[in-house]
């Protein structure tokens, strides 16, 4: 009988293979101690998984009885009463009237996914009662992060009364303050971190305000308005309001949008965003959606999505709209109903996104020298803030993030306006909330803005302001995070052999997903593998084959790693064995399915104690 996982003593896992230094410098650890081991066990037994399943499961905390709900999570199951939400009702009720009254309604968005596919969604919602909603997404270079005055006014003048800002507005003390002024209600539907000062709104909905209880603080904004949409359905269904003539829309049939959102926001896939995107990549399956269809047919998508799918492949087109287009390019393709027409959008986002890897490592390549410059032989800093005329701000985010993956802490890239401004984004590492400090700096004077979430942020600046910028960080975040570099540690899930690497095994561990930011993607290792070809492809990949013992071959590939820590480990070791870490991945071509290994780590085998003559 085995014993309850509970009563057994918690120890520190050991290195993984014995790899306690890879060839990138990595501790590789065991993700279950003897507590985890023994819970993968007793889900094994009790549910009759696959050992390895068991083990992914147990390795993300998944209670043995919350087993079954987790392989097929519901939102049904997961969806708190939207009431819990502070101000919901109020927020519910004024949608609902403008409904009622065919009031002319405008909203407002971010100029990202997440931002985007939040007023596709709200748009549809509203064309579906009768309304004819106004959209406007601002232009990120000429009028910034949320709501402005002037884009206030002109939706004022075209006859807005109600005013709905998703994915921005929580800090929008004087825009819709305006907006107050000129006799427009505004409800607010945010999900960005917010301090005490709110703006005076009719509802401001933000589970991360500080007096929410309702935790849902980890939804993305799209999965926010689901939820009021939610609310609205049921404050319109009391009223009478829904009939034959106009039937209560299908929420759940919009679920492509509040996947794609969540999914490319980085949300973590937790909850009840984990059961929003597993429905919603089922919805995308079906192709029955004409903008989503056409965005995975622009993006040359082979096979049925996954989540992965969606932060690289769909999401970057969407946003590239956004970044270097036009900013409404993402919702006109998410709301047209013609396959002609979103075709030709699609094709359009695709060509801007082509031109946004040009923009973006052009920046890249001048940022990641001057953070060479600045961090030095010596490792010195603990947060990278670059900055340069000439950055297209549209990009700044995407360069920061690449900083943030090379040099393992904190970054931000700055664009440097002709009038002394500079607009810029900050990416983080686990357990490092920027978020938090560029609020400080706001409070102290350092930044004429900034706000966003833990992992990622926003921030405007003096030119005169960056040196003093730079330290303000410096200060702030080093003692976070020296905690969080401490160890870098690689955690893995369990080791197979290449003959074991199937579509079969894929389809098993696929069960725990879908995998992202919260819910990480299993990571195994190839024991001792041949390494037996290694060429470059692509923009700065590497393709590669490995052999294990008894013959059997895996393919595999390792993304951005030429020129990096990793790629030159690889290509130095043809030919030799070694410890392989990574994730599988199915390739599906002319109909034909292959499992590709994502490797992310490598590690020479212990060759033991040597043996004198």
């Amino acid at each position: 009988m085995t014993p309850p996982a509970t009563a057994l003593p918690v120890e520190a896992p050991q290195a993984f293979l014995g790899v306690s230094r890879s060839l990138t410098d990595k501790l590789w650890r065991d993700r279950l101690d003897g507590r985890g081991a023994a819970q993968a066990l007793a889900i094994v037994q009790r549910h009759q998984l696959p050992e390895l399943l068991a083990r992914v499961l147990a390795g993300r905390g998944v209670d043995i009885d919350a087993v079954p709900d987790f392989l097929d999570p519901t939102i049904r199951k997961l969806l708190p009463d939207p009431f819990t939400v502070t101000e919901m009702e109020a927020a519910a009720k004024r949608i609902a009237d403008a409904a009622a009254r065919t009031e002319k309604v405008a909203i407002f968005g971010d100029y990202d996914v997440d931002g985007a596919t939040s007023a596709a969604l709200l748009a549809w919602h509203l064309r579906h009662c009768g309304l004819d909603p106004l959209i406007h997404i601002p232009d990120r270079i000429f009028e910034g992060y949320g709501p402005n005055t002037e884009a206030v006014r002109a939706l004022a003048a075209k006859g807005a009364t109600l005013l709905v800002t998703v994915d921005c507005g929580t800090t929008s003390m004087e825009p819709l303050a305006e907006a107050k002024r000129l006799g427009m209600s505004v409800v607010v539907i945010d999900h960005h971190q917010c301090g005490l000062d709110l703006p005076e709104v009719d509802a401001l909905v933000n589970p991360n305000r500080p007096d929410d209880l309702s935790g849902l603080d980890h939804l993305a904004a799209v999965g926010l308005v689901l939820v009021t949409l939610v609310a609205v359905n049921r404050e319109l269904r009391q009223r009478g309001f829904w009939s034959n003539e106009m039937p209560e829309p299908d929420l759940l049939g919009m679920l492509h949008h509040v996947a794609l959102g969540t999914v490319a926001d980085v949300a973590p896939l937790i909850g009840l965003n984990r059961a929003f995107v597993a429905k919603g990549l089922i919805a995308m399956r079906r192709r029955d959606h004409v903008g989503h269809t056409a965005l995975m047919d622009v993006a040359r998508l082979n096979g049925p999505p996954e989540a992965w799918h969606l932060g690289f492949m769909l999401g970057p087109r969407v946003n590239a709209g956004g970044r270097i287009g036009r900013a409404d390019l993402g919702v006109r393709l998410l709301l047209e109903g013609d396959s002609v027409e979103a075709a030709r959008i699609a094709a359009e986002l695709d060509r801007l996104n082509n031109e946004r890897r040009v923009i973006e490592q052009a920046a890249e390549a001048q940022a990641e020298a001057e953070a060479l410059a600045s961090i030095g032989l010596e490792d010195k800093l603990a947060v990278i803030v670059t900055a340069s005329e000439g950055w297209h701000p549209g990009v700044v985010g995407l360069v920061a993030s690449r900083l943030k993956e090379k040099f393992a802490r904190p970054a931000f890239a700055i664009a440097l306006e002709p009038g002394g401004i500079g607009t810029g984004s900050g990416r983080s590492i686990a357990g490092v909330d920027l978020g938090k400090a560029v609020r400080q700096a706001v409070a102290d004077g350092i930044l004429l803005k900034g706000g966003g979430h833990a992992m990622a942020a926003g921030v405007t600046l003096r030119k005169e302001k960056l040196a003093e910028f730079r330290a303000y960080m410096e200060q702030a975040l080093a003692r976070d995070v020296a905690e969080a570099r401490h160890v870098n540690e690689l955690y893995i899930d369990g080791a197979v052999s290449a003959r074991a690497v199937t579509p079969e095994l894929a389809t098993t561990l696929n069960r725990a997903g879908p995998f992202g930011s919260g819910n990480p993607e299993p990571v195994l290792a190839l024991p001792a593998h041949q390494l037996v070809f290694a060429d470059e492809v692509g923009q700065a990949h590497l393709r590669l084959r490995f052999k294990s013992g008894d013959g059997a071959i895996v393919n595999g590939i390792a993304f951005r790693s030429v020129g990096q820590k990793l790629g030159n480990a690889l290509l130095a070791n043809r030919g030799q064995q070694l410890h392989v870490a990574g994730s599988l991945s199915v390739d599906r071509y002319q109909g034909a399915e292959r499992v590709q290994f994502r490797v992310v780590d490598v590690a020479l085998p212990d060759q033991g104690p040597s043996v004198i003559r």
